[in-house]
């Protein structure tokens, strides 16, 4: 094998890998459920594990840096095909925790290695990052209190993203593996 176009195909395999994960949050986001209050459940949360599960820190953080920009211009890939408004307005900030949140549990990864527990601890703490940040761009943009913000944006969320990171760490796992495999 010639390992001058290998060399120059990494950084264009880089960019398409993180060009697929934005891509999967746009849909996942818009596999979502209403619930009262502004904040949908949705499956971009899961896009986000399975980018920070896949890639490497620098990969997840851009793919979920793409998805917030797409966002911005106005290509409608947040939940409910939102855009612009929805990255402005009061839930904003759990959008903008998703970077936050590839970025915290990559790093953790690349310190820890990616064994099970490890992976989880990493998807746990990102998600607290996430929601850390959401929250207090919700109380700001809402004039909530804590208590109110935490009930109402992050405590009915917490079930599902326990699932979605009991199932993004053996799932990561594999396509990791497999696009490991298929990269030699």
């Amino acid at each position: 094998m010639n390992t001058g176009n290998q060399a120059a195909a990494r950084p264009a395999v880089r960019l398409v890998r993180v060009a697929l994960f934005a891509a999967l949050t746009g849909v996942l986001s818009q596999l979502a459920i209403p619930l009262p209050g502004l904040v949908p459940l949705s499956l971009a949360t899961f896009a986000v594990y399975l980018a920070v599960m896949v890639l490497d820190w620098k990969e997840a953080a851009a793919s979920m840096a793409v998805y917030l920009l797409l966002g911005a211009v106005g290509i409608p890939v947040f939940s409910g095909f939102g855009s612009l408004g929805r990255l402005i307005g009061p839930t904003g900030g759990y959008l903008i925790g998703y970077l936050a949140c590839a970025l915290a549990a990559g790093l953790i990864l690349a310190r820890t290695g990616r064994r099970v527990i490890p992976c989880a601890a990493a998807l746990i703490l990102g998600t607290v990052v996430l929601y850390a940040i959401g929250t207090v761009w919700y109380m700001v943009q809402t004039g909530s209190a804590l208590g109110s913000a935490l009930a109402g944006c992050v405590l009915p969320f917490l079930p599902g993203d326990c699932l979605k990171i009991a199932l993004a760490v053996p799932v990561g796992g594999r396509l990791r593996a497999a696009a490991a495999k298929l990269g030699r």
